[in-house]
C-alpha cells in the first residue's frame, strides 16, 4: 500500500486506460511483452544465422579472400543490398504470399517472424562483414602458413578473434530488430508497437502510448547493457 492505495488502485487513477488493458488476454500487458520478446527471439535466431553466414561469405570470397570468388560474391553482395534497400513497411506486404507460404498465414505474431527474419538478416550480414573485416591479415596469413585449412581459418582465426565485436553488432542488431518489431506490431502483429499505436494514439489514450514506449526503451536497455558486459567478458578472455 502507498498513501493508503494499493497498486491497483494508483494504476485505476493515474493511469485509467493502462489499468483496463490489464496484464492477461488478448490485449494484455502481459502478452504484449511477450509478443515482443517472442518477435525479437526467434528472428535473431534465424535471420541472425543467415545473416552471419552471408557476411562470412562476403568476407571469404571478396578480391583476395580466402576462397576467392567473383560469382559468390557478387550475389551475396546484391541480395544483402536488394533487401537494405526495401523499406521494411513495404517488405511485409512484398512477401506476403511467402509468409502465407511458409507459416499458412499472413497476420499476426508468427506470420510477422518471416519478413522480421528477412528484413534483419542484410542489416546483420554487413555488420559481420565488417567486424571480420577487422581481423588482422597477418592473423589470416600465419594461419595458412601453418597449414590450416579454410574452415579453421574462418573459425579459429576470423569467428574466433572477432567475437567481441561480433556480440557488439549482434546487440546493435538486436536493438534494431526491437525497433522492427514495433513497426510490425502497428499493423497487427501485436506486442508493444500494436498497444501503443492501436490501444494509445488512435484512441487518444496517451497514458498507454507512454507506458507502451517505456517498456521498449527498458527492453532496449536491457539488450544494451546485457551485451555491453558480454562484449567485454569475452574480450578480456580472448587476451
Amino acid at each position: 500500500m502507498i498513501g493508503g492505495f494499493g497498486m491497483t488502485e494508483l494504476l485505476t487513477k493515474y493511469l485509467p486506460n493502462v489499468a483496463n488493458l490489464g496484464w492477461g488476454g488478448d490485449t494484455g500487458w502481459g502478452t504484449s511483452i511477450w509478443q515482443t520478446i517472442y518477435m525479437t527471439f526467434w528472428p535473431a535466431i534465424f535471420g541472425g544465422l543467415l545473416g552471419l553466414i552471408f557476411g562470412v561469405v562476403l568476407v571469404i570470397t571478396k578480391p583476395g579472400g580466402i576462397m576467392e570468388n567473383r560469382f559468390w560474391f557478387g550475389f551475396c553482395d546484391k541480395v544483402v543490398s536488394l533487401f537494405r534497400a526495401i523499406p521494411f513497411i513495404i517488405l511485409l506486404a512484398f512477401i506476403a504470399p511467402f509468409t502465407q507460404l511458409i507459416v499458412g498465414t499472413q497476420i499476426g505474431t508468427t506470420a510477422a517472424l518471416v519478413p522480421l527474419s528477412l528484413g534483419v538478416f542484410p542489416f546483420y550480414a554487413r555488420q559481420v562483414q565488417v567486424a571480420l573485416e577487422s581481423v588482422s591479415e597477418g592473423k589470416v596469413e600465419a594461419a595458412e602458413a601453418l597449414g590450416a585449412t579454410n574452415t579453421d581459418i574462418i573459425f579459429n582465426v576470423y569467428l574466433r578473434e572477432a567475437r567481441s565485436e561480433l556480440v557488439r553488432v549482434s546487440t546493435v542488431t538486436l536493438i534494431s530488430l526491437v525497433g522492427l518489431t514495433a513497426m510490425a506490431g502497428a499493423i497487427g502483429a501485436g506486442g508493444l508497437g500494436n498497444t501503443a499505436i492501436s490501444y494509445g494514439y488512435n484512441r487518444f489514450n496517451n497514458d498507454v502510448t507512454v507506458v507502451a514506449t517505456i517498456l521498449v526503451l527498458l527492453l532496449v536497455v536491457i539488450i544494451q547493457l546485457v551485451g555491453d558486459w558480454l562484449a567485454k567478458r569475452v574480450n578480456h578472455q580472448s587476451r
